[in-house]
């Protein structure tokens, strides 16, 4: 027992410790975490440094954090997004998948493979790198452009096709114990009958357990429930022959409307990250390096197949939708490479029978190579692909993908800066710990989402990274120097305000980057005092005389306590005496 805690923690400190290393190196290079892990787990594995080995058993607990990721694409797809983009997802989606997935089943068909095996391997190899993708838009700063939502489009419905992909790899299975199940009519019956059971669960159980969680404010409470949804729904799929991974995704499809899409996020987020890094470990520890070894051409040969196929055929449909020959370019080299699921779904069709292991690894390794082509396919084709984005291309701001400003804190307060900002056309992502106050505003039309917005891992998937205002409106003195600090270097694009409690608060986060700190009640009050005076037939030129006496020696201070950091400072521009005038 002593030698298997030794070995389990050997194994994972050597698993987590060339993980960091090549995952911190690939991203500085611009390739992306999937191919560090890749190739952190193939030298450990026992083809190379034979340092870890048993990479079946890991690859049991691993493929959790599948189960968590398709989970966490059912949150994100909110049903409201998705009517939004329905022309670019249902048109330019569903034609990239299905196009190049034919187009790469094709060429695999005419290289000698059977049709089954061409089409459990082609359709995978039609899904892109969202995880290589979205950074690269990002970083150009299309993210929020007719391209960058287009190309955010197709990367959805891939997200979407996973599923479809899973069960047509389940239909055409030749393995005996899936041959030997139900009927694939009773198979479609009980499919229909447990997303209905599970939907019908997330309505009257799932969701009441989550307010109450939410009501008795035990966020590690969040955790367990979240983990426990998540593997109660795969498991019920598992128990009735179904795809594990369907149950995964139907119970994030049914949160991703709730007020506690943000929070789940979040929470769920540090598991999905550990075990999908061990999975992309394990499949590099598996992967044939003898095989690849055997047939290097054939690889290399296969990439480019596959990256020149998906950029023309992805370059045709763009074209196709009255996209300008740069822009269809761009995206056709965008979307070229192979895709992390692709992983996934080589393991489905091996345990269908449907490929052998040896083209399971020359197919994880075509994948991986596509993937590494990208960045610098992208730098190559830069001066024939990329021209100047034209203002005209700028979306407007209340369709912008994603939030414009997140406000923090749907009180009484941050209602009247939520309702002026949308007001002015600016989206808005509301959120709040209050559950009965989150019911009252869904009562009112309000969409306000449940979580911790002092939390950076929350803000971030909030949106925080793209938005353009930032604003705390919590009731009480809750934040600290340290924590707007830490929100400012996060999230450096976002102007940050904040809703002051009192002058000590304004006094200890006068120092921080934020644009601006608002006293609560000062506005108030100097409109109630304002209304008193001219109750007593003050003429307005005094008021306004008074008024400014007022302001002018606040601000000076606040200038002064802020700069010693003494609330005593300045203690003589207070007003405390009548019948002083100042000029």
């Amino acid at each position: 027992m002593h030698d298997a805690e030794a070995s389990l923690l050997q194994d994972g400190f050597l698993l987590l410790g060339f993980a960091l290393v090549f995952v911190l190196l690939f991203r500085r290079l611009g390739l992306g975490a999937t191919l560090g892990f890749l190739v952190a787990g193939i030298l450990v594995g026992p083809q190379v440094l034979d340092m870890v080995g048993d990479a079946e058993s890991k690859l049991g607990i691993a493929e959790l954090g599948i189960t968590l990721l398709l989970f966490v694409v059912g949150l994100e797809l909110n049903p409201s997004r998705l009517w939004r983009m329905k022309r670019d997802i249902l048109g330019l989606g569903l034609l990239q998948v299905t196009l190049c997935g034919l187009a790469i089943s094709g060429v695999i068909l005419a290289v000698g493979f059977s049709w089954e095996a061409a089409l459990a391997l082609g359709l995978p190899l039609a899904l892109s790198s969202t995880a290589q993708v979205l950074p690269l838009l990002r970083s150009s700063g299309r993210m929020r452009t007719p391209f960058g939502e287009r190309a955010f489009a197709i990367l959805l419905f891939q997200d979407l096709s996973i599923i479809p992909l899973i069960t047509i790899i389940t239909a055409m299975s030749r393995n005996p114990a899936d041959m030997g199940g139900p009927p694939g009519w009773l198979l479609t019956l009980y499919s229909f009958a447990a997303v209905a059971g599970l939907i019908t669960a997330g309505r009257f159980l799932i969701r009441p357990m989550f307010r109450l969680i939410g009501n008795m404010g035990e966020r590690e409470m969040f955790v367990f429930a979240a983990l426990f949804t998540v593997i109660a729904s795969a498991a019920l799929m598992e128990a009735l022959g179904l795809s594990t991974a369907l149950g995964a995704f139907v119970a994030g499809v049914m949160l991703a409307d709730s007020p506690y899409r943000h929070e789940l996020e979040a929470d769920v987020e540090p598991f999905r990250s550990i075990l999908l890094g061990l999975f992309f470990l394990t499949v590099g520890m598996m992967l044939n390096l003898h095989a690849i070894a055997e047939r290097p051409l054939f690889v290399i040969a296969m990439a480019l197949a596959l990256i020149a196929v998906k950029a023309l055929v992805i370059f045709a449909i763009g074209m196709a939708f009255r996209m300008t020959w740069r822009a269809a370019l761009a995206l056709g080299v965008l979307l070229s490479q192979g895709g992390e699921f692709g992983f996934v779904l080589f393991a489905q069709a091996q345990k269908a029978y449907l490929i052998a292991s040896d083209a399971a690894s020359l197919f994880g390794a075509i994948v991986t190579l596509s993937m590494a082509t990208t960045p610098f396919l992208m730098a190559a084709t830069k001066r024939f692909r990329e021209a100047p984005v034209e203002r005209t291309e700028e979306r407007d701001g209340p369709e912008a993908d994603g939030a414009n400003a997140l406000v923090v804190g749907y009180g009484r307060f941050g209602q009247t800066v939520a309702q002026m900002l949308i007001a002015s056309n600016i989206p808005v992502t509301l959120i709040d710990t209050d559950i009965e106050m989150i019911d009252i505003a869904g009562g009112f039309g309000a969409k306000v989402y449940f979580g911790d917005g002092t939390r950076l891992d929350l803000l971030r998937q909030a949106g925080a990274a793209e938005a353009e205002l930032i604003l705390f409106c919590l009731d009480g003195d809750q934040l600290s120097a340290e924590m707007v600090e830490a929100v400012h270097e996060a999230f450096p694009r976002a102007a940050i305000y904040i809703r002051g409690y009192d002058r000590r608060s304004s006094v200890r986060l006068g120092n921080t980057p934020a644009a601006a700190v608002v006293r609560e009640v000062l506005e108030s009050a100097m409109k109630m005092s304002r209304l008193a005076l001219e109750g007593l037939d003050v003429s307005p030129e005094d008021i306004d005389r008074a008024e400014d006496m007022y302001r002018a020696r606040d601000k000076e201070r606040l200038a002064k306590q802020i700069e010693t950091g003494d609330l005593r400072a300045a203690r003589d521009r207070i007003i405390t005496q009548p019948g002083r005038r100042e000029p």
